[in-house]
């Protein structure tokens, strides 16, 4: 298998990146992005790595869903007990990078964190299914279970509870913030001579691009 491994590449043939090609924005630049990812039939385009460290300075990563994107930065929405959101809490700091490989790019977001405000919450929580719903009140995240049937059970418990009225927020769910200093947007080039753009926030909140080496 490790030789195997060795010989899977891809020589990536794409057109260039420049600064120029750029929107004046690292919001907009991503949205535009996002889009086209989104237009070429990428399957959950919006999907990011999200990549956080607890107090013991050990990294984590795993995929989540961006559900909101503006000038303040990238949002998504998680149970606040979650491993994930200890990390945000200890550290107060995350990165996450969006795998569009069809197009053979990435965008990655670095920053600090904040929760986002209830208001928020509640607007995005309207847009998900009621299942979905069912399933954050459900899931004691990260928490260990005995079983699939624990899973289960609570589900069908939580569906009995509320009926066929409405499911509001749980008091123990919400959406993170990402407030990025750093957005670097990579674009593939043949002999892994990449195009890589990085926009990068001063103490004031003035943005510059840099170009970086490959």
């Amino acid at each position: 298998m490790t030789d195997q491994l060795a010989g899977m590449r891809v020589d990536y043939r794409s057109a260039g990146l420049d600064v120029e090609d750029l929107a004046p924005t690292w919001h907009a630049q991503l949205a535009a992005w996002l889009a086209q990812a989104e237009a070429d039939g990428v399957v959950e385009a919006n999907a990011m790595v999200l990549a956080t460290a607890g107090e013991d300075g050990r990294p984590t990563s795993r995929t989540v869903l961006c559900k909101g994107l503006d000038a303040r930065g990238v949002v998504f929405f998680t149970n606040y007990t979650s491993a994930k959101s200890h990390d945000l809490r200890a550290t107060r700091f995350a990165s996450a990078t969006f795998p569009w490989y069809a197009q053979h790019r990435q965008a990655h977001v670095r920053g600090t964190v904040e929760a986002v405000t209830a208001e928020e919450t509640e607007a995005y929580w309207a847009t998900r299914p009621r299942g979905s719903q069912l399933g954050a009140w459900a899931s004691a995240q990260s928490v260990r279970v005995r079983d699939r049937r624990v899973l289960d059970d609570a589900l069908a418990g939580v569906t009995r509870r509320f009926g066929d009225g409405p499911v509001p927020v749980p008091p123990h769910w919400g959406g993170w913030r990402i407030v990025p200093d750093q957005v670097e947007f990579w674009q593939g080039r043949t002999n892994r001579m990449h195009d890589r753009l990085r926009f990068e926030a001063d103490r004031d909140r003035t943005w510059t691009v840099r170009r970086l080496a490959p």
